[in-house]
């Protein structure tokens, strides 16, 4: 599997929701489901990315990540959105649907 470099993926013209995550967070299982579900209404509309932030501290850093799980929505290279915790499809899908292409 080839590695995009971060900044490659977030500067998209097509959204792109990253999901930062750890293995041992409870809640991050909880939002995986839901991201699936959003991600099969979306399909190829929208980009979802997990980064484990203890595997990648530094774009955990970069981003200032305090909490897991956060998600943050890029396009164009631009921060659009963000909110950390579980939130309903519905809530997600609220935030996303105002950048799609």
């Amino acid at each position: 599997m080839v590695k995009a470099k971060f900044s490659d993926l977030t500067n998209s013209d097509k959204p792109v929701l990253i999901d930062f995550y750890a293995d041992w967070c409870q809640p991050c299982h909880m939002l995986a489901p839901i991201l699936k579900e959003v991600k099969d209404e979306l399909g190829e509309q929208i980009q979802i990315i997990k980064v484990n932030t203890e595997v990648n501290p530094n774009v955990a850093a970069k981003y200032q990540i305090r909490g897991i799980p956060t998600m943050i929505l890029f396009k164009d290279g631009k921060q659009l959105w963000r909110q950390s915790g579980v939130l309903p499809k519905e809530h997600i899908m609220q935030a996303i649907q105002p950048h799609l292409n």
